[in-house]
């Protein structure tokens, strides 16, 4: 076979903007977001645009979340920006994830100066009509059902594109018809002597180690599907839905590597293009793109500045109202109305919005570098959690920021291990660990790299 070139991006959660994103309810709205809404259309044009002339690879694929909340309107002007695609010379792979439908009770919403709007939604059983041109007029085998399909993307390498949203309780699992299929699907291409990888939204394996302890932020059953998937033949995945930029490993206890190559969402914080190279001798050359600017008004910022400053103002407006609107934060996150709450929820509040780091490590007794003793914690909360989703996290062990970080954890260590907690697989949570790593990078770069695969 020869070398295999694709782009491929993610969460385009393409809007359309003139269905409403203004208002008091809109601004309401967007205070504890990290991604865009309004901009999102502008986003899109700048990124196709860019991959209609980029000449490294006449392949795209698309790994779900299409529009913003499943919005027809969206769909039917994202599917413009696809032709728009194929047009140009590329062959265009999408699957769709569970912000490209609503179910019966659901409703998509846009927001205008009279408050939240309705707009026309999709259902799930009509994706396969709409994208049918993006994928499964093209594949060898088609699971309908499932919407999930195989495509020979080019002689001696298969793309499995897998969709996991029919499950009627909306659990988003394989269950043993499509795992059967998938089974049927890797074992032709052991037979034709082909390599196969994968393109799931949700990441097989928890992009950072602290996912793992969130149901909703990684597969379900992760563990054993990708132990069969490796088994089986297929060693990496491309996914999305967390908005985060990772490569993560596994081996399973048969020997076989898997990797999971999570990608940031193109209309948030980080925001990234992906080429790959599938090479001859079983490599994965993974490369990263900086999402190109778009027509907005950004203040003179870059797209990545524009969707950095977005993240933190995330963060940072969660901390503002911890101080002084906790009922709000409360409302937001579910916890109900408990006054107990409310009052620690203020207290902590108040700190973080207010003393630096030098102040917290005087009270912790904790050497505090110099270069950082005046840096509000606020701030440095919101850089550690951006971190986390940006990947290559600088939060490591010998910088100024990753030893306080570090210090601060190890004082916790004992309180850590008093916590009974358990990862969505089962297994005991070590938080030591967990925070180390999800602060600092210290395994495989996460945008670009080589990877060792197995036939």
């Amino acid at each position: 076979m020869e070398n295999l070139n694709f782009y491929l991006i993610t969460d385009t959660h393409y809007f359309k903007n003139s269905l409403g994103a203004r208002g008091k309810e809109y601004d309401a709205f967007m205070r504890f977001e990290q991604k865009c809404f309004a901009e999102t259309e502008a986003i899109n044009r700048s990124v196709f645009d860019w991959l209609k002339k980029a000449d490294e690879a006449d392949i795209v694929l698309i790994a779900g979340d299409l529009s913003f909340n499943g919005e027809k309107e969206s769909h039917l002007e994202f599917i413009k920006l696809l032709g728009e695609l194929k047009a140009a010379g590329k062959k265009v792979y999408v699957i769709t994830a569970d912000h490209d439908f609503k179910n019966q009770d659901d409703s998509c919403f846009a927001f205008d100066e009279s408050g939240r709007l309705s707009p026309e939604s999709t259902k799930r059983e009509e994706l396969y009509d709409l994208y049918y041109d993006f994928g499964f007029s093209d594949a060898i085998a088609v699971d309908r059902q499932h919407l999930s399909y195989v495509v020979q993307l080019c002689d001696g390498v298969r793309l499995l594109a897998l969709n996991n949203d029919g499950a009627d309780d909306g659990g988003r699992r394989f269950d043993e018809a499509h795992i059967n299929w998938i089974k049927e699907q890797t074992k032709k291409a052991r037979d034709d002597n082909q390599i196969m990888f994968a393109m799931n939204h949700y990441p097989l394996l928890p992009g950072q180690p602290i996912f793992s302890l969130i149901a909703s932020a990684v597969q379900r059953e992760s563990d054993a599907v990708t132990t069969m998937l490796a088994d089986e033949g297929v060693h990496l995945v491309f996914t999305g839905h967390m908005h985060n930029q990772s490569i993560n490993e596994k081996i399973t206890e048969s020997g076989n590597k898997f990797y999971d190559v999570c990608t940031g969402s193109i209309i948030a914080a980080p925001a990234v293009i992906r080429h790959v190279t599938i090479t001859a001798d079983n490599k994965a050359i993974i490369k990263s793109i900086e999402t190109p600017d778009f027509e907005w008004d950004t203040n003179g910022r870059s797209c990545k500045k524009y969707l950095s400053d977005l993240f933190d103002s995330m963060i940072l407006n969660m901390l503002d109202d911890m101080q002084y609107n906790p009922e709000r934060m409360m409302q937001k996150f579910g916890i109900g109305d408990n006054k107990v709450i409310c009052s620690a929820f203020k207290f902590a509040g108040k700190i973080i919005n207010n003393i630096t780091l030098g102040g917290l490590c005087r009270l912790l007794w904790i050497k505090c570098d110099k270069s950082i003793k005046n840096m509000l914690l606020k701030n440095y909360a919101a850089e550690l959690v951006r971190g986390v989703f940006e990947g290559n996290q600088t939060f490591r062990e010998g910088t100024p920021k990753g030893d306080i970080f570090l210090k601060f954890i190890k004082r916790l260590n004992p309180v850590f291990k008093k916590i009974n907690l358990k990862t969505v697989d089962g297994r005991k949570a070590d938080l030591f660990d967990i925070l180390k790593n999800s602060a600092g990078n210290y395994d495989i770069d996460d945008y670009n790299t080589v990877l060792e695969l197995e036939k």
